[in-house]
């Protein structure tokens, strides 16, 4: 993280973790007879359509702060000027809490600063509660959250990824953590002007057991995962950027030089199944869709198949790092060493990338190219979820305790250009942070101690700012508009959902089996044994499941 970075590296590894890990998301009310009869006991399903919309907060949109780029086509908003620390508007007035306490577990990475630093000082002043951070290991933040939500000791409020919502995870959500119902949903949110502004459609994904149970930290439903390349070495090559997977192969050969410790790409498993249309696999709901009338999964699909055979052939070539075979070392490290001319990564790594490259080679340039159609027509892509971490509070917080952490919450979502903003992601001026031409720059203590914990409570619509590189900001957020464009959401985009224990591990060999495929020690005939075999073992129960779910309910529109 660079001193003029905004306090999102946690965040960051949030993102990054989505496209890694997927992850049996929880909550939701059942929709089969046999799970119960009362929603307090139902622990599979989801809630959509009439009831949902019953729970939902009323959505009303910030009029606070104007961006310099609207939201467009699911992208987040943008801002590109400098930060004038004279003219931050306030979004909120007073502070709502009521003076008492809270304690708060969240996963953090790095080392847990003292609660009493100054950053926690002020912001505690500014909401009005004072909150004891029990902060966690974020490497290993499941085992202890297993532990603690299988306690009768748990914390007022715990921030729950949504890949760690795994196992007995998803059933302690909806027996331990608060309906925060009574006091958000409909108009009610109004007392809450920050959150009225979370779109509707990240509030659709904190429903578990069928009750609004937590406050979702919003994210762009464009695919996180962009295909880079390194535009300098790109320029001195006089390379132009392929527009086909046939075209990318054929490039990718001619560029690759073993010899010299350059080859043309990295693992571009998530970028060849973006190329070829292929249903998300960042979340098991998502994996599914409705198509020409039936439930189809992500595995049975041609373009599945056929985006693992193209991987395929870019390792047969050789033009595929080494590592990347032997699956060490950081794909981000051979891409900014030179080593290899494309990656796929999150499209945090834009902007982390070139503010760390630049401090040591000026003509570093990284960017990301459009994603194409494998024929070279425009790309079918698949919207990824738009809330994946979410904040509940102990269903044995006092009502005093529950909008205490909606004051929290409030004050966390507070929009780009705020004062609240400002103090949540660089910390006290002069302590933690120093501005010149307005670009601030943090200090030695910020960078200890302004570290995304008041990220998680809460947080406002999706926006990307770099005061340092507001050109970065710009190219990302045109870029997500550009693939939003062609995004589609499939029949359970904006659901939680939590499947039937009994087939919660059915579809857990598959991302093994794509990776000894795309790199030779498996054929494509034994992903198709696979998947035949997952169909005899469940996957036909599972689809009709699902199809029931459809059927009672609906989807999230």
């Amino acid at each position: 993280m660079t001193p003029n970075a905004a306090s999102a590296p946690s965040r960051r590894n949030f993102l990054a973790s989505t496209a890694v890990v997927t992850a049996a998301l929880a909550g939701g009310m059942p929709l089969l007879a046999a799970c119960g009869s009362g929603q307090e006991s139902r622990k599979e399903g989801t809630t959509s359509g009439k009831a949902a919309r019953k729970i939902l907060p009323a959505f009303t949109a910030s009029n606070v702060v104007t961006p310099d780029i609207p939201a467009k086509n699911g992208s987040a908003a943008g801002f590109t000027r400098p930060i004038d620390t004279a003219t931050l508007k306030t979004s909120v007035p007073k502070a709502l809490g009521s003076g008492g306490k809270l304690t708060v577990m969240s996963p953090l990475w790095g080392t847990p600063p003292a609660n009493d630093n100054a950053y926690y000082t002020a912001m505690n002043k500014g909401i009005g509660v004072r909150i004891t951070w029990q902060n966690q290991d974020g490497n290993v933040y499941d085992e202890k959250l297993g532990a603690v939500l299988a306690s009768s000791d748990i914390p007022d409020v715990v921030v729950v990824p949504g890949w760690n919502l795994t196992g007995r995870i998803p059933g302690a959500v909806t027996a331990k953590f608060a309906d925060l119902g009574p006091y958000l949903s409909g108009d009610k949110v109004k007392d809450y002007p920050n959150l009225a502004a979370v779109p509707s459609d990240a509030w659709q994904r904190a429903i578990f057991g069928g009750k609004l149970r937590a406050v979702p930290m919003p994210a762009s439903y464009v695919t996180n995962i962009a295909p880079f390349y390194r535009k300098d070495l790109f320029a001195k090559k006089g390379y132009q950027l392929p527009t086909s997977a046939d075209e990318f192969l054929s490039w990718a050969k001619e560029a690759t030089d073993a010899k010299n410790k350059v080859w043309a790409c990295d693992d571009l498993k998530w970028t060849a199944f973006n190329m070829f249309g292929v249903l998300s696999g960042s979340d098991k709901a998502l994996a599914w869709n409705l198509d020409g009338g039936k439930l189809v999964y992500r595995a049975e699909t041609d373009a599945y198949l056929e985006a693992l055979e193209w991987t395929r052939k870019l390792y047969a070539a050789g033009v595929v790092h080494p590592d990347a075979k032997a699956v060490k070392g950081d794909a981000s490290n051979r891409f900014t060493a030179g080593q290899v001319l494309v990656f796929n990564g999150d499209l945090s790594y834009w902007y982390g990338s070139t503010a760390e490259q630049r401090t040591q080679k000026t003509d570093f340039e990284m960017a990301a190219f459009d994603i194409f159609g494998a024929d070279g027509g425009d790309p079918t892509l698949w919207a990824v979820q738009p809330a994946n971490i979410f904040t509940f509070v102990s269903k044995k917080a006092t009502p005093t305790k529950v909008k205490d952490f909606l004051a929290l919450a409030d004050y966390c979502a507070a929009p780009y250009g705020t004062k609240e903003r400002m103090l949540a992601d660089y910390g006290v001026e002069g302590t933690d942070y120093t501005v010149k031409d307005g670009l601030p720059t943090k200090t030695t203590q910020g960078t200890n101690e302004v570290n995304g914990a008041y990220n998680y409570p809460g947080y406002p619509a999706p926006f990307l700012a770099h005061p340092d590189l507001p050109e970065i900001a710009k190219l990302q957020v045109e870029w997500q508009q550009r693939m939003g464009a062609f995004t589609k959401k499939s029949s359970f985009y904006g659901l939680t959902v939590t499947e039937p224990t009994r087939w919660t591990n059915l579809s857990d060999d598959f991302e093994q089996l794509e990776d000894d495929i795309v790199r030779g020690r498996k054929k494509i005939a034994d992903m198709q044994s696979a998947v035949t075999a997952w169909r005899g073992k469940g996957g036909d129960g599972l689809r009709a499941w699902y199809q029931k779910l459809l059927d009672d309910n609906g989807s999230a529109g």
